[in-house]
């Protein structure tokens, strides 16, 4: 079975070489499709992405980095453990992380899709449990990650801790659930759920969309799993605040209803 890893980029040259390079390497075995979607950044991403990954989409066996921070894609060879490849979309003008997941879903052609953030607060290799629940013990049609199941996570900010578990509690009462994180990047489905949704924001409100989707649809298997977390303050690239909060609620009710 082939995975979509489905990657939002909006400004973050200084850590998209590497999320992309831990993406080639989680799970070696399983043919990896890894679509880029460039939100009309402004720092140097957007040219990035073309030299490294423009030119063709490939197959190759991996990717590594130079000493000067540029990608090498590996050939493709007997010895390699699975096919990769790349897709990389730019937009012309800034949309958000919503617009940027229509356009990668749009593209996406593997059996299961997974949702990657560009900075480095997620870990691939988390990535290797929840593919279990779905393609090979096939019990799971969609996998959460979590950030509060006891699995290593960096201690930030309490009003995000508390947004967070306000917006899951919210989400549980209305769609009747038991999901911990609603908002967690890390959230792997097949294809036929994907198939399923309709997605129409643009911002943030995304999360709370396809969680609402995915919850009111009532036939697919949702499973919930403890995820790394290494998350980053706003002097670190930190792009979501409490805006972004206020209107998850709002999508909440509007969803539901």
């Amino acid at each position: 079975m082939k995975l979509s890893v489905l990657i939002p980029v909006y400004n973050e040259i200084a850590t998209i070489a590497q999320i992309v390079l831990a993406a080639t390497r989680a799970i070696p075995h399983v043919e990896k499709e890894i679509v880029i979607v460039d939100d009309n950044s402004s720092d140097g991403t957007s040219d990035f992405l073309d030299r490294s990954f423009g030119g063709t989409e490939g197959p190759y066996s991996g990717m590594t980095l130079r000493d000067d921070g540029s990608v090498e894609l590996l050939p493709l060879s007997d010895a390699s453990p699975a096919r990769i490849q790349f897709k990389v979309f730019h937009h012309q003008r800034n949309r958000g992380k919503g617009g940027a997941m229509q356009t990668a879903m749009s593209a996406a052609t593997g059996d299961v899709m997974v949702i990657q953030d560009a900075d480095l607060e997620y870990d691939p290799e988390d990535w290797a449990l929840m593919y279990n629940l779905i393609a090979v013990r096939k019990v799971a049609d969609v996998v959460y990650g979590s950030r509060f199941f006891g699995r290593p996570h960096r201690s930030l900010y309490f009003h995000h801790y508390l947004a967070n578990r306000l917006l899951s509690l919210t989400f549980n009462l209305l769609y009747n659930q038991l999901l911990s994180d609603i908002e967690v990047c890390y959230k792997m489905f097949t294809r036929e759920v994907m198939q399923g949704l309709r997605i129409t924001c643009e911002d943030f409100g995304f999360e709370v969309q396809i969680s609402a989707q995915i919850a009111l649809a009532r036939r697919w298997r949702i499973y919930e799993m403890g995820i790394n977390y290494y998350g980053r303050t706003y002097e670190e690239g930190k792009k979501i605040n409490w805006r972004d909060g206020v209107k998850a609620l709002w999508y909440l009710v509007r969803f539901r209803f």
